[in-house]
């Protein structure tokens, strides 16, 4: 009998709102629109769907979330993991408008369901973009500037004594507020997505790989390791997890695993010592740090990036030294949780979106901005399927280079590349 795959060891399953097991596909059956993934993209993309009126399959091979969606820090960070100059150069200044104006959809899709399907997911206000050097906060206010000159406000230059007010340590050197981010329990939201598309009658089979995607046919077959799916439409979402499930696929992304401890409960004053204003944060490094305080006042504090996609011995050993080096009246706290995760990076840290054949869709590669870019590509592909891929094709239109050397010398040659951009960090250049 084939093993059930249930979620790792987190804090977010042990405190997760209980959720029945869905079953497994037996048999083959038809549909509008199969998706490959029960992660952000795939349940907002299938939730929007669902609204418009089509018939949704959704094919998780674990439980839903199980993967980064359900994994990830929970901040609600807008915009893209590159600079809205870079997009320009890339798609032009009316492609790069476009996506400037995106920026803050991710986030607004995440406000906008939680309240219309009343999801609990612990739903905070504001993050916070922290600078270890004069001369990232120097490069935080170009960023603000550059913002404010495609219309978007809401975002507040902070300098050191500003900072001080928001996170309980000396060390930074500025950053900014962003009024329009935020935090979230992510197994809750992804679970309260998927209850409802289900009320609006999806279809979420769990426990169920996919083994093959046949999208040469014009109705698309997706087969499993018990049936299969025929489908007008298919969406790829499986981000990191996909593998090498589509062999088109598989060079334009790279898994890059980071590692999340959490605390014991705090008591009110060490929890108001650490974040005064509950405000999540990330710093500004190549390699960063973020952290918060969880709905019951713990410590969730993340960092890391393992190239490859393998996995640390000991995630406490990883992060506790840097968590202790920002609050040395940490010292000492438990650790009550350690787990880690794949994200899915791209060769230009952007989304890699586009089709395969006429009618399969896939998006994947957010390089670590996954909680609002799933949400805000959800939408995206969803209104691409229904008639309007305005916003789709722009992102299609990006060029998406594979790895050099494949995944053999990719792992090799970023491991070096963010060595030397933590490197230029570490010494302020």
């Amino acid at each position: 009998m084939k093993q059930q795959i249930d979620h790792t060891g987190s804090y977010y399953a042990a405190s997760a709102h209980a959720t029945p097991a869905r079953p497994s596909l037996k048999g083959d059956v038809s549909t509008d629109v199969c998706i490959i993934g029960a992660g952000f993209t795939g349940l907002v993309t299938g939730l929007t769907l669902a609204e418009l009126g089509y018939r949704v399959v959704i094919l998780e091979a674990a439980r839903v979330g199980w993967g980064a969606s359900g994994r990830n820090g929970g901040q609600i960070i807008n915009g893209f993991s590159r600079e809205i100059d870079y997009i320009e150069h890339t798609v032009g200044r009316e492609g790069a408008k476009a996506l400037a104006d995106l920026a803050l959809e991710g986030g607004n899709v995440i406000r906008e369901l939680a309240e219309r399907y009343s999801i609990d997911c612990d739903l905070k206000h504001g993050s916070v973009l922290a600078a270890y050097t004069n001369k990232q906060v120097r490069d935080i206010a170009d960023t603000i500037d550059m913002w404010k000159q495609r219309g978007r406000d809401g975002i507040d230059l902070l300098d050191k004594n500003a900072i001080r007010d928001h996170v309980g340590t000396d060390v930074y050197a500025g950053g900014w507020l962003d009024h329009n981010g935020g935090h979230i329990h992510p197994l809750n939201l992804a679970q309260g997505e998927a209850a409802a598309a289900e009320s609006l009658d999806a279809t979420i089979y769990e426990q169920t790989r996919v083994t093959d995607v046949d999208w040469v046919r014009t109705n698309p077959v997706v087969h499993t390791e018990n049936g299969s799916v025929t489908a007008r439409y298919v969406v790829l979402a499986g981000n990191a997890y996909l593998g090498k499930t589509v062999k088109e696929l598989y060079p334009k992304i790279l898994p890059a695993s980071t590692q999340i401890i959490v605390t014991e409960t705090l008591d009110d004053a060490t929890a108001n010592a650490l974040l005064p204003t509950d405000k999540c944060v990330e710093d500004a490094n190549y390699v960063l740090d973020y952290f918060r305080l969880t709905a019951d006042k713990r410590l969730l504090f993340g960092g890391g990036t393992v190239y490859g996609g393998q996995d640390v011995a000991d995630v406490e050993k990883a992060l506790r030294p840097n968590m202790e080096k920002l609050f040395p009246f940490m010292r000492g706290i438990k650790v009550e949780y350690g787990w880690q995760g794949n994200i899915a990076l791209t060769w230009s840290r952007l989304p890699h979106v586009g089709r395969l054949g006429g009618n399969t869709y896939f998006a994947h590669g957010y390089s670590g901005h996954g909680v609002t870019s799933t949400h805000m590509m959800g939408r995206v592909l969803a209104h691409a399927i229904h008639g309007d891929a305005s916003a789709f094709d722009i992102f299609a239109g990006m060029p998406a280079r594979s790895f050099p050397g494949g995944q053999t010398l990719s792992v090799p040659l970023s491991t070096l590349g963010c060595w030397w951009y933590s490197m230029r960090d570490k010494l302020g250049i």
